[in-house]
């Protein structure tokens, strides 16, 4: 078994305003100095902050360690194993940072005419190539900045194709419980009412479910394959023809198309739409590190709706903007989109290539199903069902314990580790939701699975110890609900007694 370890970082040292002193300096400007001229003067008045009073007095190098400090207080991917499920959090190669920065890439504009950025575009044309061929779809945008703005995109082409049709009447979106959870909200903002549907007991949607629900008034279903349980729609199919013999549409969420990729192809089993997420499946920086990307894809019947601009290729070879359509939804952001995520996206599809693709969903799938099976016998597991590219546990088998799901993540700080998602999805109470990814070694996952077990046991045996963590950080447990409604962004001076 792999040595465990607490390998939290702990400061105890004072912030930088707290070692403040009357008099310290962090420059030295002897010319100034030697004729008794003020170091301010040489600056410009715009260079000088003066919004924040008593700003702290120290020297040079407590101010390099301040910020050294603040820089290792940031925990990503590159700083250890970030479980977070349903968001892949994967590691996202060095050179595609790379490749995007080169000049012709990022010196560029999208005022300049088409002739002077033929390589940009055939950037552009070549990923939406390579995305249709993965999936299956006829056509594709590349406008949306990222899930939720995807799914936004794809349902305003939903309404679009109804309203071609004279069929106003279909004014809901089917939503099942398992869904993401940007779902429908994004109907909502396109226009819709939504129908929640309950998934059945192993944690799927079944037929006859979505049969009694399905009439003229209902646009579409929206489906997450596999859903944020990490478990297959095994009944995909019979719902689709459901759907489709009563005049609705099918949208696919392909945030989860990792657990896919190379496995199956949506359109071929009857999806309408769906979107991408270029920053989880097709390794582009997430969060904090975007800009994000939601290439939205179509069936052939629903290509005229797309927004504009295109880009396709000529008979001579040549990249050409297509700009105008009477049938377009419209612009969904301005010029073409986030074009740095997409030079990204493709460095990684062609250095994967087919094999490659497919193999990041095998492994995926694999390190998801081999933590699963390591720690069912430590954490309750809600439902039974095959499970894909993330489990999903629960804190049912501790509760009598007096410990909570927050606890446990808490606790994970402690060892290293990023805490995985917690209390989604909803449909699993105190859920505690683990997606390993395919970026991360045997070695990391095994330490993860050991600290899992180890967790478990301080459960059993030493329960305060997770009601107090994290223990090994630079601040203890926060009051969470409190630090969204009134976040500290800056340093204030503490009011001394005597001010008051």
């Amino acid at each position: 078994m792999k040595k465990i370890s607490l390998k939290g970082l702990k400061f105890n040292e004072p912030l930088i305003f707290e070692k403040s002193s009357s008099g310290k300096v962090g420059y030295s400007f002897r010319e100034c100095l030697s004729n008794g001229s003020d170091p301010e003067e040489i600056f410009d008045k715009k260079f000088i902050r003066t919004e924040i009073k008593d700003f702290p007095e120290v020297s040079e190098v407590e101010v390099i360690r301040h910020f050294t400090r603040l820089s290792q207080l940031n925990y990503g991917l590159d700083s250890g194993f970030y479980p977070l499920g349903s968001c892949t959090m994967k590691y996202n190669p060095k050179v595609n940072e790379d490749i995007a920065l080169l000049k012709g890439f990022n010196k560029i504009h999208p005022y300049f005419p088409e002739e002077f950025v033929q390589g940009a575009l055939q950037v552009i044309y070549e990923l939406q190539e390579k995305l249709k061929k993965i999936t299956g779809f006829d056509a594709v945008t590349l406008q949306p900045s990222a899930g939720a703005h995807a799914e936004f995109t794809g349902l305003k082409i939903i309404k679009a194709y109804h309203q071609s049709n004279q069929d106003n009447k279909r004014e809901y979106i089917l939503i099942p419980d398992s869904a993401h959870g940007t779902n429908p909200a994004s109907s909502t903002l396109a226009g819709f009412k939504v129908k929640n549907i309950k998934s059945g007991p192993g944690g799927y949607l079944q037929a006859d479910t979505i049969a009694q629900v399905m009439d003229e008034t209902v646009a579409g279903i929206m489906i997450t394959n596999p859903n944020t349980l990490g478990v297959f729609e095994k009944e995909i199919d019979k719902i689709i023809k459901i759907v489709h013999e009563r005049g609705g549409l099918v949208y696919g969420d392909g945030a989860n198309m990792n657990a896919l990729m190379g496995k199956l192809k949506p359109a071929d089993i009857g999806f309408d739409v769906m979107h991408l997420n270029l920053h989880k499946t097709f390794s582009t920086p997430h969060g904090g590190g975007g800009p994000g990307s939601g290439p939205v894809l179509v069936t052939e019947k629903l290509r005229r709706f797309l927004p504009l601009p295109l880009v396709t290729k000529s008979r001579e070879g040549d990249y050409l903007v297509i700009s105008k359509s009477d049938d377009s939804i419209g612009r969904m952001k301005s010029f073409f989109g986030n074009f740095s995520v997409w030079v990204k996206a493709l460095s990684y599809i062609l250095e994967m290539g087919e094999r490659g693709l497919t193999q990041a969903t095998e492994d995926a799938v694999l390190s998801a199903n081999y933590i699963r099976e390591s720690l069912k016998n430590y954490y309750h597991l809600p439902y039974e069902t095959d499970s894909l590219h993330e489990v999903v546990f629960s804190d049912k088998s501790f509760k009598d314990k007096g410990i909570e799901t927050m606890d446990l993540a808490k606790r994970l700080i402690d060892y290293g580790i990023h805490p995985a998602t917690v209390y989604f999805p909803l449909i699993v109470s105190g859920a505690i939701m683990i997606e390993p990814t395919e970026t991360e070694s045997k070695e990391e996952i095994d330490y993860f699975i050991n600290v899992m077990k180890n967790i478990a046991n301080e459960i059993n045996e030493t329960p305060d110890l997770l009601h107090m963590a994290p223990q090994i950080s630079v601040r203890k447990r926060l009051d969470e609900v409190r630090a969204a409604k009134h976040p500290k962004l800056r340093w204030y001076k503490p009011v001394e007694e005597d001010e008051e």
